[in-house]
């Protein structure tokens, strides 16, 4: 269903126009504390073009999801933020579970692919998928043709001794990035066989990175030879002449649904729902590909970039959001991968 709906997306996609903003900027309307899951640019661009459309005043945080996700634990007794917007579903699915977050049905349901109120749907309404987008990784090519090896086309590519020190990704506990990874590989190669592979990727990890997209800066950068990062994260580097090539991977990869919340005990609740239908919007969800960020859209009607990985063209698992996205599987799949990969010598 997913790959029907993305595949008609890519299709159409090219052809659509960016529907222009809304109209004139309101007077001041109190204000709101925003949360963003995705790279600075987008959330700024999102932030002030909300703050300028209705006179709302944001207060905006940027942060990795699972990292959103601790802190909105932290203060679940004395919330700060009124919206989560962006990151990984899978964190997003286990604030619904342990009840950090609200139910809500937007007008704008109606107009969301199938994907995104899946998501809605296996949250019990507390959370929406605003953009898909798949994992991969990418390659500096510079570097690994100075290394004399073939260009890696697959997951089992990473593990040549050649990359020892020269891969980076994140770090699980932090980034959602990293845990789509890791549930990722559990799901494609069974959880005994995705553990070992993680170890063995161990060796060739340079360092865990906070931001899940921090290792593709690093390969555009030659900091890096390989960054395993979701595929759009690599594009942004290579649209712009660096020497990275993204892949998805051969044996097959999983793939993410951002997603939305509304923070419970909110202070600003009603601005939080403003926003939420706001961000649904064709208009609003159009602002990713103006700050370079090149996911598919939820909106039915919002422009798909161009620059889109094509992901009705890979091979994607069926990847369970319910059981990898639950507050117990999450937790169990992270303690084992830090007591078992992580803390394994180098």
């Amino acid at each position: 269903m997913l790959l029907r709906s993305l595949t008609a997306r890519v299709l159409l996609g090219a052809g659509i126009l960016i529907v222009g903003a809304a109209a004139a900027p309101a007077s001041a309307q109190g204000s709101l504390v925003m949360y963003c899951g995705v790279q600075e640019e987008w959330c700024r661009a999102m932030s002030t073009t909300f703050e300028k459309e209705t006179g709302i005043k944001v207060a905006m945080t940027r942060k990795s999801a699972g990292e959103v996700y601790a802190q909105l634990r932290a203060e679940a007794s004395n919330p700060r933020a009124d919206i989560w917007w962006g990151g990984t579903g899978d964190p997003h699915l286990q604030a619904a579970e342990e009840g950090l977050t609200l139910e809500y049905e937007s007008p704008a349901n109606k107009d969301l692919q199938d994907w995104a109120l899946n998501q809605w749907k296996a949250a019990k309404q507390r959370s929406i998928g605003i953009y898909a987008g798949a994992l991969g990784f990418g390659f500096n090519t510079e570097q690994i043709k100075a290394k004399g090896i073939p260009e890696p086309k697959c997951w089992a590519d990473l593990l040549n001794p050649k990359l020892k020190d020269d891969v980076q990704v994140a770090d699980p506990n932090s980034s959602g990035t990293a845990y789509t990874l890791l549930a990722t590989v559990v799901q494609l190669m069974g959880e005994d066989k995705g553990f070992d592979y993680l170890k063995a990727l161990h060796k060739n990890v340079s360092q865990y990175t906070k931001s899940g997209a921090a290792p593709a800066k690093a390969a555009s950068l030659g900091e890096t030879a390989v960054g395993i990062v979701f595929i759009h994260d690599a594009v942004v580097f290579a649209v712009q002449g660096d020497p990275i090539k993204p892949v998805a991977p051969c044996e097959g990869t999983g793939y993410e649904i951002g997603s939305m919340s509304i923070v419970k005990g909110a202070r600003n609740l009603e601005n939080a729902k403003k926003f939420y239908d706001w961000a649904l919007t064709p208009a609003a969800q159009a602002l990713g590909a103006a700050a370079k960020s090149y996911q598919v859209p939820s909106n039915k009607n919002a422009p798909v970039p161009p620059q889109a990985p094509k992901m009705n063209e890979m091979k994607l698992i069926n990847y369970d959001f319910v059981k990898y996205g639950s507050s117990a599987e999450r937790s169990r799949l992270l303690t084992k991968w830090d007591k078992e990969v992580k803390a394994l010598p180098k």
